[in-house]
């Protein structure tokens, strides 16, 4: 297992990240169908799978308070307890922002609902503090500097050591990062993205952001929901068992996914695996990655997933992925090149006459 440090702070998680969004599938609420369709492991299975993590070296966990109203955090609280897994062993992070319960304040990212949230989650997952505490998405109407400071009382409390965001655009968060600096408050340390080969949106406003605020970058979905799998094609678009099957999420150019598709598909046999893998490796592969957050519902699955971390991919395929799945040029992007090409090139020097004595 390999490990990078989360944004720009000395905690060193590894580069495969184990998501535990399939877990239990059970939800009383209104978004029911969406977790039966996402998984449904049980708490045996769960174990499992995380003791599969724990001896290949992953020491990362992600969460949220809203999967399966609850139940995914309670379950890898308990895995980890039934595993006689150290605290100090593990990083777990989770989220907050969605909604859950009836009440007007169940939801978003006021002060008064992370305050009720985080202990909520405490409870949930036994334990007395979590690494990394995740704003779970936009919250239109809660003014940036309130959540922050709401952020800010949980790591000076001990109950966050480190904060992050998730699925915000890359305005708000360098707003957010100017009034951590401005305010002094605690700032975020990572972004939790969509990301894969077949959904490189990011690259465009996000990845720069994130380099030049030495921000991590936590990549969801990078299989774009099993679309990578190998399972999927021109020919069979929906097959039966899969969780695309029913819920087509995320949002992905089909026509140019089986493009993506058809380069992958010789590299994986070259490498004699799947293109699962493939598509695993070109993202950790690259630099502005963190970590990769992978969702299992069986063991071999899983160790399909983690073993992308020692498929090396060549150069020239690398580029190869590279070209077939570039994004199509958008204004100002196309502009910046045009214009900024000759910044650095050398100024031509003035000839000088040299007088001479005759």
């Amino acid at each position: 297992m390999q490990f990078k440090t989360l944004g720009d702070t000395g905690l060193l998680v590894s580069t495969i990240c184990f998501g535990t969004m399939t877990f239990s599938g059970q939800s009383a609420g209104t978004e029911a169908g969406i977790w039966k369709h996402i998984g449904d492991v049980n708490q045996a299975g769960a174990d499992g799978l995380i003791k599969e993590c724990i001896e290949a070296g992953v020491n990362f966990f992600d969460t949220a308070d809203v999967y399966s109203d609850g139940e995914s955090e309670k379950m890898l609280g308990q895995s980890l307890k039934n595993l006689n897994i150290a605290r100090k062993d593990v990083v777990i992070a989770t989220k907050v922002y969605g909604r859950v319960g009836p009440g007007r304040n169940d939801v978003g990212a006021s002060r008064g609902h992370i305050m009720d949230a985080v202990e909520a989650s405490l409870r949930r997952l036994q334990t007395d503090h979590i690494d990394l505490y995740q704003i779970h998405g936009n919250d239109a109407v809660t003014p940036v500097e309130e959540t922050l400071r709401a952020l800010d009382t949980l790591v000076n409390h001990g109950k966050v050591r480190y904060i992050g965001v998730s699925n915000w655009l890359a305005w708000k968060i360098a707003k957010a990062l100017g009034i951590s600096e401005f305010k002094n408050l605690a700032r975020f340390d990572s972004l939790q993205a969509y990301y894969s080969i077949a959904g490189r949106d990011l690259e465009r406003d996000l990845v720069p952001l994130l380099e030049a605020e030495k921000t991590g970058l936590l990549v969801w979905s990078p299989l774009a929901g099993g679309l990578l799998s190998g399972k999927f094609s021109r020919e069979n678009q929906k097959p039966q068992g899969t969780r695309r099957a029913e819920f087509d999420f995320p949002i992905v150019d089909k026509e140019r996914t089986w493009k993506i598709m058809d380069a992958m598909t010789p590299i994986a046999k070259a490498h004699g695996c799947s293109p699962a893998r493939v598509a695993l490796a070109w993202v950790l592969a690259k630099p502005f990655v963190t970590s990769v957050i992978i969702g299992a519902k069986r063991l071999e699955q899983l160790n399909d997933n983690i073993a992308a971390v020692d498929l090396k991919l060549s150069a020239d395929e690398i580029k190869k992925l590279d070209e077939v799945s570039a994004l199509p040029l958008e204004y100002p992007g196309w502009m910046l090149p045009f214009q900024g090409a000759n910044r650095l090139a050398p100024v031509p020097r003035p000839s000088v006459a040299v007088a001479t004595k005759t």
